[in-house]
């Protein structure tokens, strides 16, 4: 009796430890945007990641399981296991044990140069579709999109059409800061007085979270924005409702939006014609940030 209620109560265990696992692996697919790409990019970089956990495996995996029997055969109740002080050296084990981790790094090398390559950030995707260009800039703390074709902008939202490649021309106003949304893939740095290039994807439409990727200082954590994927007719038509509609950003409007603090997700009917270059040349006007008295 007594060894089938400890049976039942380590199956229980086993159960409630299983539930756990697979509550864990759940949340982490769903937090963890790299696990689960949306573009063609991010596929390309999970399979990477993938591979190399897999590559790696094939040393650690061995490491794991010779401990556990080195640790087992060599206990002091074994003994049939030979204590051999004098050992010293065995060219034999020194050449599996340098050879294999020398093996695995060259090949993870060849893939880290080859999609390295392939995945360069200024590299444009093939697609039927025509591409969109956006130009991006970071401020403090929030995200400005600029539709160079469109004569349009928003703040902290990124509406794109699905299918189509996006062409990002990306620099910040401040300080240095990262773009990144993890479903799309491949987050780039934006710097001031410097454009960056990035090329992303959204496969179908959705809604997929962008949020900056470098400590740039108190309140980063809030430049957060979403991407909104549509399909191609419904892209045109909110193209065609923002233009027009609210607020200019010309310099004055600009000025105001610059200042450090969060703000409201919106947008702008109208642009001025070349403001992101204005912009990288460090050469428009800027509200001063609020400053504390000593």
């Amino acid at each position: 009796m007594k060894s089938r209620g400890r049976f039942q109560g380590c199956t229980r265990l086993s159960r409630v430890f299983a539930a756990l696992a697979a509550a864990c692996l759940l949340a982490s697919c769903r937090g963890a945007g790299v696990l689960d790409p949306q573009g063609p990019v991010a596929s390309a970089e999970r399979l990477i990641l993938l591979n190399a956990t897999a590559i790696m495996l094939v040393v650690v995996l061995p490491v794991i399981v010779l401990t556990i029997a080195f640790a087992w055969w060599y206990r002091a109740s074994n003994g049939r296991a030979a204590y051999r002080p004098d050992w010293s050296y065995s060219g034999e084990i020194e050449l599996v044990v340098w050879s294999i981790p020398t093996m695995v790094v060259i090949l993870l090398a060849g893939v880290a140069w080859t999609s390295s390559h392939q995945l360069d950030p200024a590299r444009k995707l093939q697609s039927d579709a025509a591409p969109i260009r956006i130009e991006v800039v970071s401020l403090d703390w929030k995200w400005l999109f600029i539709y160079p074709d469109g004569q349009v902008a928003a703040v902290d939202q990124l509406v794109v059409p699905a299918g189509a490649p996006i062409e990002f021309r990306l620099t910040s106003a401040t300080v240095m800061n990262s773009f990144f949304v993890p479903q799309l893939g491949s987050q780039i740095y934006t710097m001031p007085g410097m454009t960056t290039r990035l090329n992303l994807l959204a496969e179908r439409p959705g809604d997929y979270p962008g949020l900056s990727a470098q400590f740039s200082g108190d309140g980063f954590s809030n430049m957060r924005f979403l991407v909104h994927a549509v399909p191609a007719a419904e892209f045109e038509s909110w193209l065609a409702s923002t233009r027009g509609v609210g607020p200019a950003l010309n310099a004055d409007a600009y000025s105001q939006l610059a200042r450090a603090g969060k703000t409201t997700a919106q947008t702008y009917g109208s642009v001025d014609p070349g403001l992101f270059d204005v912009i990288v040349q460090q050469t428009a006007p800027r509200a001063a940030s609020p400053r504390k008295e000593d």
